[in-house]
């Protein structure tokens, strides 16, 4: 799926890979933001950072394939872990790959090249592990949750959705021993120290316990709810929309049959509803969630019991690998067609007519192109994607100057700037043809630069 729409024109990647370099030029974690104008004084904390290291690791080996190859592993690993999880539920081979495939097409929107696909992966896994444990009583594999923790807390901020399942079933492991109708074979002791485990081992980042206020900043004060489209509900305008909501009535509905009382299966299901369905990259919970819970609840036929030997799980996953390999070549993605689907996205002419030109700073731009021209340009921009940071009132300021809101000539970031570039069609970039303070620099069918008239 990843290689044959391979694109990389996710324009938060690039301020990804513009913070991995500087981490590994400086060979720290930055504390205050080091591409914006305003950012020697703006706290901000690189919490995706081991991602970002990896990712421009891959970008100086292998070019834009590499953001390629990176969405295409992480979704293999997300599809195998996921069918493992719903097969361990599910004893219907048939109902488990139907699943399986419901899930992944529900997540197709995310797979690019993001963090957040570590936090789909490390979810699925932890929600395995731990309903394994409840099921069986089997707590060998809670093992390996500090670990999984410690991975997630230096790839992405919402290693914070891990700890709903796992605190899940340690209430109702607790509320087990006192009511029948609750069912839970894992002693809360076990699932007590897992989770207590999996808390310390978050700590163990560049961050250290400071990750716990960033991740409840970033929870309270997003940034641009308003704005950003992957942070607005889901609008109904695709199929995968309506399928996440399907999966989301068949697991509501599955549990309203169940004779005992889901203590767990119900808490993840509000959690999946709440975070799903108020902002669009997080469908991937209801997406999970919802084909679990529809796995386990759901009966199997016997004549589709068959069962893939465990050891044979491997072998699958490695020809899944190899089929991804062989698609790169077979579909003629390379850097060259890459870079061509790239430059029809991003100002990528535009930004080596400024560097040719040396036009002076500082600079102005829109919201959705900061990130490439973090690490295209070099030049401290007005605002990138990082909403969380900037908050709404800059981002709404942004975005009504480059509407050409009656107020527009009072932005004091444009006031001050030396050098304008926006997408050619912008409401700003009309008048700015208009305005004597600014000359039309260069402008081709995608960017217009404008330079400040002395």
């Amino acid at each position: 799926m990843c290689v044959h729409a391979a694109c990389v024109n996710d324009p938060d990647i690039w301020w990804h890979l513009r913070t991995g370099q500087w981490i590994v030029q400086h060979q720290a974690v930055p504390h205050t933001d080091p591409f914006s104008r305003s950012g020697v004084s703006r706290p901000w904390a690189a919490y995706s950072w081991f991602f970002e290291v990896i990712v421009l690791g891959l970008f100086q080996r292998l070019g834009l394939a590499g953001l390629v190859n990176y969405s295409a592993a992480m979704v293999l690993g997300i599809t195998v872990a996921l069918y493992h999880l719903i097969r361990r539920l599910q004893a219907d081979f048939s109902l488990a790959v139907f699943l399986t495939f419901a899930a992944c097409f529900a997540m197709t929107q995310l797979f690019t090249p993001r963090p957040w696909l570590f936090t789909i992966l490390c979810f699925v896994v932890v929600l395995d592990i731990v309903i394994q444990a409840r099921l069986t009583g089997v707590v060998r594999e809670l093992i390996w949750l500090p670990l999984i923790f410690a991975l997630w807390a230096n790839t992405h901020i919402q290693f914070i959705a891990g700890f709903v399942p796992l605190g899940l079933a340690f209430g109702e492991s607790v509320f087990a021993g006192r009511l029948k109708a609750v069912q839970n074979s894992v002693r809360p002791v076990w699932l007590g120290l897992a989770l207590l485990g999996s808390v310390l081992a978050t700590a163990l980042n560049p961050y250290g316990w400071h990750i716990y206020s960033v991740a409840y900043n970033i929870a309270a004060h997003p940034g641009g709810m308003g704005q950003i489209s992957e942070l607005q509900a889901l609008p109904f305008r695709n199929l995968t929309d309506y399928l996440v909501l399907l999966l989301a009535l068949g697991a509501a509905a599955a549990l309203a049959q169940a004779k005992r009382l889901p203590l767990f299966e119900g808490g993840l299901l509000a959690f999946a509803v709440c975070i799903s369905f108020r902002s669009q990259r997080d469908l991937w919970a209801m997406a999970v969630v919802g084909a679990a819970i529809l796995a386990q609840e759901i009966p199997a036929r016997q004549k589709n019991r068959s069962r893939v030997p465990a050891t044979a799980l491997p072998f699958l996953a490695a020809a899944a690998a190899l089929a991804v390999a062989i698609g790169f070549p077979a579909m003629r993605i390379d850097n060259s067609k890459l870079s061509a689907k790239l430059a029809e996205t991003m100002p990528v002419a535009a930004v080596a007519e400024i560097q040719a030109k040396q036009y002076p700073g500082p600079l102005f731009n829109d919201f959705n192109w900061g990130g490439y021209l973090d690490w295209a340009l070099r030049m401290p921009v007005a605002i990138d994607g990082r909403g969380a940071m900037y908050g709404d009132d800059a981002i709404n300021r942004s975005v009504a100057t480059w509407n050409a809101e009656p107020d527009w000539q009072s932005d004091p970031q444009l006031a001050s700037a030396g050098v304008v570039i926006g997408p050619v069609k912008a409401p700003l970039t009309q008048v700015l043809r208009l305005d004597p303070h600014w000359k039309l620099a260069y402008e081709d069918k995608l960017a217009a630069v404008f330079i400040a008239r002395k």
